[in-house]
């Protein structure tokens, strides 16, 4: 199998924080999430994505999974 750039997912918690005015503390709170956990999402740093937190994060900010992820395509990674 070749290696193949298939560009990345970017997320964009950190963007929505500040959008909506909420501290990461608030945020873990309302998501059930520990504060690691959530700044790991807030840096890019998580390797695995798990369905149940993204949820709890789109509920805890009424929003939809596309307001914190993004398909960046390998062309355009440079954003």
């Amino acid at each position: 199998m070749e290696d193949r750039d298939y560009g990345t997912i970017r997320i964009k918690l950190d963007e929505m924080i500040e959008k909506q005015n909420i501290s990461k503390n608030k945020l873990a709170h309302r998501a059930e999430m520990q504060r690691t956990q959530l700044n790991q999402f807030c840096k890019g740093t998580v390797t695995r994505l798990d369905t149940a937190v993204l949820a709890r994060l789109c509920c805890a900010l009424n929003c939809k999974i596309e307001d914190l992820l993004e398909y960046v395509p390998p062309e355009n990674k440079e954003k």
